[in-house]
């Protein structure tokens, strides 16, 4: 006997997919650009976020930062899909206007991801200063070999010849100078970003749609997924963590054992 579907399930999942593509399958307008922004980041706000964690443990070394970097990075973005998950149980709040939630944890998933892999890369001593290229590195990190195998292509680019890419793409990005198809290949790595994006995503917004509770699990552990495809990703790019922090980061953590005044914040530091 053939077993039947639950109505719920199959109106949460068209309304979720609505509430994304047209009718033609594509992304709705502004979608894009809504994905795009989520993984921009700033320099300043990551060296903020690792002087914080230097604060908290003076004595980790690069390896040992980047152990707590991932940890809480797969604790923010499993927490985040879960708790949007449960959000279908709550009185009140239906599977329609969960989905409004549904985008918020997709654009919190990509932030957090941009917060790991750009803090990670400063631990490596790399300097993303340009936006526009910690953004590409972001979307990179996220598609995996693909995306490394275009950013080799990058890295070559600049170097006149081929190079390893594990070695190599980091610290051209981080450069300041002007490397020859930045554009052409950052475009075709945005719009393998977004597609590929759009793809798993898609699925973890159907599943944190459904109601009766079923979001909870399936949101946080599709998140979980791939965080943790983001992290091995991200290793493998970077390649071993140097034995000692980076001389900015240094100065930072050396700046420890000075007495300050009670009440200094992230926002007095320079």
């Amino acid at each position: 006997m053939a077993k039947r579907s639950n109505p719920a399930v199959r109106i949460a999942q068209e309304t979720a997919h609505n509430a994304v593509f047209d009718a033609d399958g594509k992304p709705k307008p502004g979608v894009h650009n809504m994905l795009l922004k989520a993984v921009e980041i700033q320099r300043p706000l990551v060296v903020a976020y690792i002087r914080r964690l230097q604060r908290k443990h003076p004595r980790a070394t690069a390896a040992q930062l980047a152990d707590i970097l991932e940890r809480d990075y797969l604790r923010a973005v499993t927490g985040g899909g879960a708790l949007v998950g449960a959000t279908a149980v709550v009185p009140g709040v239906g599977t329609v206007a969960s989905l409004g939630l549904s985008a918020a944890a997709t654009v919190g998933f990509l932030e957090a991801t941009a917060l790991y892999s750009t803090s990670l890369a400063e631990l490596h001593g790399i300097r993303l200063t340009n936006p526009e290229k910690a953004s590409t590195m972001v979307m990179a990190i996220m598609l995996g070999e693909e995306g490394t195998a275009l950013i080799g292509t990058l890295s070559g680019q600049a170097a006149g010849r081929e190079m390893n890419a594990n070695n190599a793409w980091g610290n051209v990005l981080s450069k300041s100078m002007v490397v020859p198809g930045f554009g052409s290949i950052r475009n075709r790595i945005q719009k393998a970003f977004l597609k590929n994006l759009l793809k798993r995503q898609g699925s973890a917004l159907f599943g944190r749609a459904l109601p009766f509770g079923i979001g909870a699990v399936v949101g946080g552990a599709g998140n979980l997924v791939m965080g943790r495809a983001v992290v091995a990703n991200a290793k493998e790019a970077f390649g071993p963590m140097p034995d000692t922090i980076p001389g900015e980061l240094t100065a930072a953590a050396a700046a420890q054992d000075t007495p300050t005044l009670e009440g200094n914040t992230l926002g007095s530091q320079r």
